[in-house]
């Protein structure tokens, strides 16, 4: 076998080296994305992102609005939650935007059924899911 050969046999071996690698890059994205989407569906955990307990300014409407649905124990509708606040209907949308602002981000606010704000607080099921004790080898090809 000349040298031309031998050197084009080394590139060829090599090149298989390097497609099987890409392979493993790819699987290793794709199990990580499926982490992530995964981790999305689960509630925020207080603090995470960061963010400690979030506090209304006291006597705003928003702090106002929160003491209102933890006296009624249930989430309400708007209109509901205008009349407690002995508010005129004109303050309906200002009201409802600065709520889904805070439902957008997950903090403190939650919209179950439209034009309708509950509590995260509200949120906590008795049957919440239990931890899952995740192995340190989970996903390792064996």
């Amino acid at each position: 076998m000349n040298t031309r050969a031998q050197f084009q046999k080394l590139i060829d071996r090599k090149q298989l080296e390097i497609d099987n690698l890409q392979r493993q890059v790819e699987y290793a994205k794709a199990y990580i994305q499926a982490i992530q989407d995964s981790m999305k569906i689960l509630p925020r955990e207080n603090g995470q992102n960061g963010q400690d307990q979030i506090t209304l300014r006291p006597g705003t409407a928003l702090a106002k609005t929160q003491e209102i649905l933890r006296k009624a124990g249930e989430p309400l509708h708007i209109n509901e939650i205008l009349k407690a606040l002995n508010e005129k209907a004109d303050k309906r949308i200002s009201l409802s935007g600065s709520l889904s602002a805070y439902v957008r981000n997950g903090q403190i606010f939650t919209r179950p059924a439209p034009n309708t704000f509950g509590l995260i607080e509200m949120n906590k099921p008795s049957n919440q899911l239990e931890e899952l004790d995740i192995p340190e080898d989970f996903g390792n090809d064996k």
